[in-house]
């Protein structure tokens, strides 16, 4: 099939993701464009995963840290976001290995059902050598609330 048949994926659902945090858009996220600037779609991500790891009992700072580095990035857009749209972040978890897992993300807009943005983040666990290291069994029972 010539790459001019190939068809993107269709945006996802809310249905789609299992857990959801709310996000503000600010004036500075727009662009010349008038839309929200690349950067600020991976920083949502960012926050958002972030924020479900800490409510989750998932240590990401101080001496219990667990050294979780992002490895690996992707995003899709399929609308343009602005300020002052209200982001709803879904995560969902699209892989677990023995050292590494994959969380993607959804944002949808305001009261919108299609995500106008889907990307991932691959983390993987390190130890203070900063070698991979096995995911403990608390951690992927935790993760388990994000399998679709």
């Amino acid at each position: 099939m010539s790459p001019a048949a190939q068809t993107r994926p269709a945006p996802g659902t809310r249905a789609d993701y299992r857990a959801f945090r709310t996000l503000p858009t600010r004036w500075m996220d727009n662009d010349e464009y008038g839309h929200m600037n690349n950067a600020t779609y991976l920083s949502l991500f960012d926050t958002a995963i972030s924020l479900w790891q800490m409510e989750n009992g998932i240590p990401i700072r101080g001496p219990d840290a667990m050294r979780l580095l992002v490895v690996e990035t992707g995003c899709r857009y399929h609308a343009e976001a602005e300020f002052p749209d209200t982001i709803h972040a879904g995560l969902r978890l699209g892989h677990i290995g023995t050292s590494s897992m994959r969380t993607e993300i959804g944002l949808f807009r305001n009261d919108e059902d299609r995500a106008c943005t889907e990307g991932f983040f691959t983390q993987v666990l390190t130890g203070a050598q900063g070698r991979p290291a096995p995911l403990p069994l608390p951690l992927r029972e935790t993760l388990q609330a994000l399998l679709p």
